[in-house]
């Protein structure tokens, strides 16, 4: 199974839903919490070109955020990029 990363706030609904849905598959998801940290924060921008959060990986594979995530399991390729 590939790492799962995620550029995160603690205050983020969206972050909490994508952690839940990944946790959900059995994957065991790397937090990068960018609340306050402006140094992740600029690494998080200059890696995605995105500004929200949560970003998520897996491998190498930039996501986007959560309803990028949830779009992939709806279209039952989510599972396959787990199993890489």
């Amino acid at each position: 199974m590939p790492e799962v990363l995620m550029y995160c706030t603690d205050s983020c609904p969206y972050c909490r839903r994508a952690d839940q849905l990944l946790t959900k598959k059995g994957v065991t998801v790397t937090k990068i919490n960018i609340e306050g940290n402006q140094a992740k924060l600029k690494e998080m921008i200059k890696r995605t070109g995105r500004n929200t959060v949560p970003q998520i990986y897996i491998g190498d594979r930039h996501i986007g955020g959560f309803d990028d995530l949830a779009e992939l399991d709806v279209m039952d390729e989510l599972d396959e990029l787990l199993a890489e």
